[in-house]
């Protein structure tokens, strides 16, 4: 039927043909379109659910080019799974329950479950959170550095798994990705459905991060107000503080840099009351945060990661960036890269 509810007529002009949806948006929207329906009901079609059905693909599409352009950079280099950082352990166990997920799914032709759950997945963990946070490490960190492997490594994972996961719902956009990936390979449509380690699965830390990214939503949300007010431009140039009512929060989250996570140049723990003013979630209890710029704490910014930090121009041969970042610039010349 039509998306206002009505029946699709000639008379009405408002009939949607498969192949005009194909010829402008191509087959895989359609068919994105179909797998995300709920076939139990009558199906509403119409140029407004089309662009709806475009807009998702496009996420989805873009999440998949991102992981493309960083695994050109990938040698192919394995971290041990305990010697891992934690937020990669935590994307191991993202894939661990999407498996679940994914074949339970096909197996009752829950297709929408499925397409559901990827997206969700690509939209809100990997492009706003995982991926968001990695990119510095990604694009700053040595060659050498763990932290850098291991995400390529888990970048690799994902690209594998979302890849064959998507297949039966978007072909030819999959396809064409993973032989980008896998130049001379054969069909990704010829492989079969990925294996996911049971050693992936991590409930106990999965928890613990639950609360580290409902500490971030507040974080983030004091960030865009202030943002909006014109007192900050980029995240990085602020350092917030966090006030906790409760202290044995701050070390359930242990081990966890705040700051790296909320995309800050530094993070501040405060056990007392919290001003009148500080930013607040009502579901996030406990939690309060009041936004600090950074260079009012007399930090610099690093020329190369952007990051505030008090130590630029400690290595007299990189005056304009952190130590961090000179360290890897030493590396990358030692290694010709630079």
């Amino acid at each position: 039927m039509a998306e206002d509810g009505r029946k699709m007529s000639k008379s009405l002009g408002n009939q949607v043909f498969p192949q005009d949806v194909i010829k402008q948006s191509g087959a895989d929207i359609l068919r994105l379109w179909v797998a995300t329906t709920d076939y139990w009901e009558d199906q509403r079609l119409g140029k407004s659910v089309i662009q709806t059905n475009v807009d998702a693909y496009r996420k989805l599409r873009n999440t998949i080019r991102w992981m493309l352009g960083t695994l050109a950079h990938d040698e192919g280099e394995n971290v041990p799974l305990a010697e891992m950082p934690e937020l990669e352990r935590l994307m191991l166990h993202r894939l661990s329950e999407l498996d679940e997920i994914v074949r339970g799914g096909y197996d009752a032709f829950d297709f929408k479950r499925v397409a559901k759950s990827l997206l969700d997945f690509m939209v809100v963990d990997l492009s706003a959170f995982y991926f968001d946070i990695r990119k510095d490490a990604l694009y700053c960190d040595g060659p050498s550095s763990v932290k850098r492997k291991a995400a390529l490594q888990v970048v690799r994972h994902l690209f594998d798994c979302l890849a064959k996961w998507l297949a039966p719902i978007l072909p030819f956009t999959t396809e064409e990705a993973w032989l980008d990936r896998h130049p001379g390979a054969q069909s990704l449509h010829l492989d079969q459905m990925p294996d996911v380690p049971v050693s992936w699965r991590a409930d106990m830390l999965a928890e613990k991060w639950r609360k580290v990214r409902q500490m971030r939503r507040v974080v983030t949300g004091a960030l865009e107000i202030a943002r909006a007010e014109k007192r900050i431009g980029s995240s990085l140039e602020a350092v917030p503080t966090i006030y906790l009512d409760d202290a044995g929060l701050e070390a359930e989250i242990g081990g966890v840099d705040m700051a790296e996570i909320a995309i800050t140049s530094g993070i501040v723990f405060a056990h007392r009351a919290a001003p009148p003013d500080a930013f607040r979630l009502d579901d996030v209890k406990g939690v309060a945060v009041v936004v600090e710029k950074a260079e009012d704490k007399g930090l610099r910014k690093c020329a190369r990661s952007w990051r505030y930090t008090a130590d630029i121009g400690t290595d007299p041969a990189f005056p304009d960036v952190s130590a961090r970042d000179a360290a890897v610039l030493r590396e990358l010349k030692a290694l010709g890269r630079l």
